[in-house]
Parts: C-alpha cells; structure tokens; sequence
C-alpha cells in the first residue's frame, strides 16, 4: 500500500492571527542605533501608500532580525543572507504584494552577496533597505566588509588595513554596474538634516514597487554605538 509521503507540519497554523497592536513603547534597539528612525519612515510610506496589507517583510539574520515586533504586516524569517532569494520567490509567486528585504551589512554584504547581486541583475520588482553601520553589531562590534579604512574593530584591533583586510565594499557602486536596477541611493540618519533625505529615499524606494518600476535599494549609513564603543550622542 502506497504511504503517504507528505504530511502536513504540526507547526504550521491554519489560520495567521496578527498582533493586534505593535509595541508602541519602546524597541529592542541600543540608545543612538538608527534602526528605529528607519523603521518609522518605512511605516509612514506604508501607511501613506495604503499597501500594509499587501506587504511582506523579509527579516534575515541581525539586529533586525525582530523587526515582525514593530510592523502589523506580513514577515519571513530567512536564512543568513538568503533575504533576496526569499523576497524573490514571494514576489513572483504573489506579484500583488509589496515585499521589503530590510538588511544590515554582516547580512546583505557578506554571505549574501550572491543574492544581493543576482536579484538586483535580475531586476526583482522588491524593494531592499540596507542598513549600514560597517561593523557586526549584534555579535560583539567584529570587522564587516563595509568597515571602513583604519576603522577598530575587536578583529581589527589596530585598524582596518587594506593590506590584510582588503577594502571595503560599496554595495551601491557595485550595483551600479548592473543594467536593471532603477534607483540605487546612499543616504545617513546622523542629523536631520540627512534623515528628511532618507525618509524620502525610502518613501520612493517602495513607491517604485507599487508602481512595478523594478529593483530599488537604499543604503542607509547608520550609526552603531554598541559596536563602535562609543557612546550615543
């Protein structure tokens, strides 16, 4: 008698129920991280947008990572760097939808490489937040490839040198290479001068995937306190 090869997971729920209201307190982040400014500009275009019930999150490995805490949209957890990939198949499998790949630079700009570049050569109609704060912050403030030239770091404990370490990369210049993305921008939140650009960046970033326009990334420099050693201003 045949036996039945697939049956379905007992961790899978019939029906999603959504967390009726965000935490409107606080968020997991260190004092200056600048991930919760981003956050408020991504929410603010999907609201003014009228697409949250559209969108979809993509939330891979980091300090984002529990981004599904703040946002009452749809969210995947992917595998280290893998956040293109996924974003990837959910858009072509549900066009309609508004997917966000929203990663950090020890995420997009190590072992997702791959991704990153293939997606974006592809021309994914998926909008990409980078967040770039050239060091791993979640895991103890190590060397990222977005690390900057001289830069310490507790596996750069004299510096980033080119010599040993290479340079660092510039996603944004690399992309740039590639024929079909359609807006590739760098912008900061380090004053507010710089955070009215990136909430702007970010705003059209999503309206490009509303309107089918193509692959859109901004990379956004952002401050890491934590990981510098530093303390916030």
């Amino acid at each position: 008698m045949a036996k039945t090869a697939w049956v379905k997971s007992k961790a899978f729920y019939d029906q999603y129920f959504r967390n009726p209201n965000p935490d409107k307190k606080s968020t997991h982040y260190c004092p200056g991280c600048g991930h919760g400014n981003i956050h408020k500009y991504i929410a603010e275009a999907l609201e003014d947008f009228g697409v949250i019930d559209q969108t979809i999150f993509i939330s891979p490995v980091g300090c984002s990572v529990f981004a599904y805490y703040y946002f009452d949209t749809g969210n995947i957890q992917a595998a280290h760097g893998r956040a293109p990939a996924v974003a990837t198949g959910i858009k072509r499998a549900h066009p309609h939808s508004i997917v966000i790949s929203y990663q950090g630079d020890g995420d997009l700009a190590a072992i997702g490489t791959a991704e990153l570049i293939h997606a974006a050569n592809r021309g994914e109609n998926i909008t990409v937040i980078f967040i770039n704060n050239a060091i791993y912050g979640m895991t103890g403030g190590q060397m990222a490839p977005t690390t900057i030239e001289g830069q310490k770091t507790t596996t750069t404990p004299r510096g980033r040198d080119p010599e040993n370490e290479g340079y660092p990369i510039k996603v944004c210049e690399l992309l740039n290479s590639l024929d079909k993305p359609v807006y590739l921008e760098r912008v900061s939140v380090h004053d507010v001068k710089h955070r009215a650009k990136a909430r702007m960046a970010v705003r059209k970033a999503i309206k490009n995937q509303v309107d089918g326009k193509g692959y859109s990334l901004v990379e956004v420099l952002s401050p890491c306190p934590s990981g510098w050693k530093m303390d916030p201003v």
